[in-house]
């Protein structure tokens, strides 16, 4: 490294990484617009964990909250799989593909995770494609521009409040929901 470099404070450094990547991404050639956005996604794994079966009155504080159904881990499992049955659980893999962007730190990861929820929630005939308005998708794909934890937060606002207006009451009702009640 030149005396140049070396005399700048780290983060000058580390920001003019960011931008070499970022700009890297004009140098292949675009399928469509928000390719020039966003590069492409890296696969990752992850390892399920292990759920634990709440008591009866655990699940019954569920009744308080969507919240608190999607912050305990088997309750989530249960919403999910409830909304699986029902042919729509794009808004809860939408919601836990937003929460999981917020925790990316590492902006290629970040771009990557970006592009992927934009391309299958939010992109018009996307295949998973969640039910928000046209405002809503404009902010989104205009945050897209300079990523942040909050890019689609807007997004993710409109879908927890379809899920806990729509989706919550009849989890509540369901026989999947009642059986965790007495058992």
């Amino acid at each position: 490294m030149c005396k140049g470099l070396a005399a700048l404070p780290q983060s000058c450094l580390e920001r003019a990484k960011e931008i070499k990547s970022k700009l890297g991404v004009l140098l292949q050639k675009p399928e469509n617009a928000i390719d020039l956005i966003i590069p492409y996604p890296e696969k990752t794994e992850k390892k399920p964990e292990k759920l634990q079966k709440p008591t009866p009155e655990e699940a019954a504080q569920w009744r308080e909250s969507l919240d608190r159904v999607l912050n305990n881990s088997y309750g989530l499992n249960a919403f999910r799989s409830f909304l699986q049955s029902e042919f729509s659980d794009e808004n809860i893999e939408f919601w836990m593909a937003c929460e999981d962007f917020k925790k990316t730190k590492n902006p290629v990861k970040m771009s990557a995770k970006a592009k992927k929820i934009y391309e299958d929630f939010i992109q018009s005939e996307g295949p998973r494609e969640v039910n928000i308005d046209h405002f809503t998708k404009d902010v989104t794909l205009r945050n897209l521009v300079d990523l942040s934890p909050a890019t689609f937060d807007l997004a993710e606002k409109r879908i927890f409040a379809l899920m806990e207006k729509d989706s919550f009451g009849r989890f509540l009702r369901s026989e999947q929901y009642q059986e965790l009640l007495v058992n």
